[in-house]
């Protein structure tokens, strides 16, 4: 994913160096690489077919789209599966897939989740290195970031963390790389919140 970026081009006018028409171009530009880099959440009600998941993925790769996580798992009807895909770009490019999803036959629903109020959650199990002096601080940190450590051994740690994606990436910055050992993420799930519901 690429990070937006400003440029800003000087004129030299009659009271020396001033920002000039350019100033607006890159304004516009930057706006632009915004919502190109803009993170959508796709919910996808589709039938629980043999072949539906991989026709779903295929429609992505052959249009160079996106997948940045992909969850599914059956819903309350058993002939239902929720798929949810985490994907970057602009919302006209969003607009272009949520038409595609809705062309294939298992389809049933899509909804772009972002659109509206929602909530996201992400689980995370990681394995940290918890030897001496590292094991209090493997504990503060995983208190900070209201996770559980769901196994102990002399040497290690596992730690379940759930929230926001932005939470477990902070997690992860916040952690002596070579003191992680093996991390096991979910991808983003979502859902809409109050009256906002994906049904049939």
């Amino acid at each position: 994913m690429c990070a937006g970026f400003v440029m800003r081009v000087f004129t030299k006018g009659g009271s020396g160096w001033s920002g000039g028409k350019s100033h607006k171009g890159a304004h516009r530009l930057h706006r632009h690489l915004e919502e190109a880099n803009m993170r959508h959440i796709i919910s996808v009600l589709l039938e629980n077919e043999p072949g539906a998941l991989s026709r779903v993925v295929g429609l992505f790769s052959a249009r160079g789209y996106n997948i940045e996580t992909l969850t599914v798992a059956p819903t309350e009807d058993r002939s239902l599966s929720r798929m949810t895909i985490v994907s970057i770009g602009s919302d006209d490019v969003i607009e272009q897939i949520t038409k595609h999803l809705n062309r294939l036959i298992e389809v049933v629903k899509v909804v772009d989740l972002t659109e509206g109020a929602h909530i996201e959650r992400e689980l995370m199990l990681i394995k940290v290195r918890a030897v001496g002096k590292e094991r209090e601080e493997m504990k503060r940190m995983s208190d900070i970031f209201r996770g559980r450590i769901i196994d102990v051994t002399e040497k290690t740690y596992t730690i379940e963390l759930t929230g926001a994606s932005e939470k477990l990436d902070a997690f992860i910055e916040g952690l002596d790389a070579t003191a992680i050992l093996e991390t096991v993420r979910t991808g983003g799930s979502g859902i809409g919140r109050g009256e906002r519901i994906l049904k049939v």
